[in-house]
């Protein structure tokens, strides 16, 4: 059963939800609206008092001084998995979560689930299977792109078309799309890396990739096809994760000149 009262923003409390993130200026918009307009939608509330759903228009109201606010109370027990999905369906549907977040929303849907497929899970949240796929595609990512879509430098779409390399491939996309490559352009060359035929594609003899803060890495060698560069990259991403424990830059950089004229 559900009930709808009035209580007190300061005596409502949050535990973890799937959204991290809030831009400041937006909740400021919302909670304006809702001085002028009112709650549209109440915010949902289990009987002690703890947030279910509503989380932006919640922090929105707090931050323009509205005190109290109409909630939903329901009387219903529900179980962690029960209360995730409640909270993850209203995000998905209702305000744009970051890549990230869909992605740790639906993992851990489905690890709270260890009978579902990723139909049910689409299912539950009312979307298509495809997206789900897309949505829990960073799982299947090297851990340089998972941090990338954390951080923001990649999107969801990005992380998709990554995973769907071999993890020895994985590393040259990422850097192909942190050079600034577009979207198109990256899952061209992933088609390209999948289907064997980027030897075929065009080769360069230097290859210049800009990086974030400035940053760039070249690769000079004759005849350099895409495949050869991602091998390149990931062979000297592994070497430089093995000697980050014990040297310095300069050294690394030292070691590697030696091992390649050896």
């Amino acid at each position: 059963m559900q009930q709808l009262t009035t209580m007190k923003l300061d005596s409502i409390g949050i535990e973890t939800q799937v959204r991290k993130t809030f831009e400041e200026g937006e909740l400021r918009r919302l909670g304006e609206n809702i001085k002028r307009y009112g709650l549209l939608q109440p915010l949902l509330v289990r009987q002690d008092g703890v947030l279910l759903a509503g989380e932006r228009r919640y922090r929105a109201m707090l931050l323009v001084g509205i005190k109290e606010a109409q909630v939903i109370v329901t009387e219903r027990v529900l179980s962690d998995s029960e209360v995730r999905l409640i909270q993850l369906t209203e995000n998905m549907h209702r305000a744009d979560l970051t890549g990230y977040e869909k992605w740790q929303g639906c993992a851990e849907m489905m690890c709270m689930n260890p009978g579902w497929q990723q139909k049910d899970l689409a299912q539950a949240l009312d979307l298509s299977e495809k997206m789900v796929t897309v949505n829990l595609s960073p799982s299947r990512c090297i851990l340089a792109a998972q941090e990338a879509l954390k951080d923001g430098k990649i999107g969801i779409s990005d992380a998709y078309a990554i995973s769907r390399l071999e993890e020895k491939e994985q590393a040259g996309l990422l850097a192909l799309k942190l050079s600034g490559a577009s979207r198109d352009r990256l899952e061209q060359a992933g088609r390209n890396s999948r289907n064997g035929s980027s030897g075929q594609a065009v080769r360069l003899s230097r290859v210049k990739i800009a990086m974030p803060q400035g940053a760039s890495v070249v690769i000079s060698r004759k005849d350099l096809s895409m495949a050869e560069v991602v091998e390149l990259l990931t062979e000297t991403l592994k070497e430089a994760k093995r000697a980050a424990e014990q040297f310095d830059v300069k050294t690394w950089q030292a070691m590697m000149r030696d091992k390649a004229r050896g």
